[in-house]
């Protein structure tokens, strides 16, 4: 077992709501090198999940740190509930309601042509509340003390965009894009796009190229079989 964890492996986690990408790759370095009895092994993630999302998280040890950015410029696929006629500053549930918008003019017709618009290559401008580098600090940090910073747009492709779901005023897409897409940042423009509003109240990651959210396990249930393969190898 030891082994196979210094040498390298590719770990799939379902990351838990509130958690960072960070919290998941330093709970496994932990647990790794507390059940392997080391003092250093190499451990990293690849591909950063926004707090308030859950979903697939790929956590890489050993050698396969090397595969880190590959992985990463695989293409995601996303679950997202977006809620019309209201917007964030963050374009999620990290803060409060700014402003409301009227949404009876909305329909799945409008939504439908308003989402096949975000097809294809594109610029995207990512949120003020994000971990964008700026001047040697994460844009949200100048976000939560009410700074504006001047953020470049960045190159994203959107492969495919479908409506799951649509109950006023709740809608339910799936989005298949390219990495640095911010979904955050798309439901924002779903919203301008149908001459209203919009923010994103859930997200999931359900796939990075070919790995699968449900091939993944939890953070608890991976440091319970650890337990269990090391107390029956006593």
């Amino acid at each position: 077992m030891t082994n196979v964890f210094i040498e390298g492996t590719t770990l799939l986690f379902n990351k838990p709501l509130a958690w960072t990408s960070a919290d998941i790759t330093r709970k496994v370095h932990a647990v790794l090198k507390r059940h392997l009895q080391v003092k250093k092994i190499k451990v990293g993630h690849a591909g950063t999940l926004d707090p308030m999302a859950t979903g697939l998280v790929i956590v890489c040890t050993g050698k396969h740190t090397k595969t880190i950015d590959s992985i990463q410029a695989k293409e995601k696929e996303y679950i997202a509930v977006l809620k019309l006629g209201e917007t964030t500053p963050s374009f999620d549930l990290e803060t409060d309601v700014d402003f409301k918008f009227e949404i009876s003019h909305i329909t799945e017709e409008s939504i439908n042509q308003a989402l096949k618009s975000f097809l294809g290559k594109q610029k995207q401008k990512p949120p003020q509340y994000s971990a964008k580098r700026v001047g040697g600090k994460r844009a949200y940090e100048f976000a939560r003390k009410g700074e504006e910073v001047e953020l470049k747009l960045a190159d994203i492709e959107i492969y495919n965009i479908e409506v799951l779901e649509f109950d006023t005023p709740k809608l339910k897409i799936k989005i298949n894009c390219s990495k640095g897409t911010y979904i955050r940042s798309l439901a924002r423009d779903i919203g301008l796009a149908l001459n209203s509003g919009a923010y994103l109240i859930e997200l999931i990651r359900t796939k990075i190229g070919e790995f699968d959210l449900n091939k993944a396990t939890s953070i608890n249930d991976f440091e319970k079989n650890l337990t269990i393969i090391e107390q029956f190898n006593k």
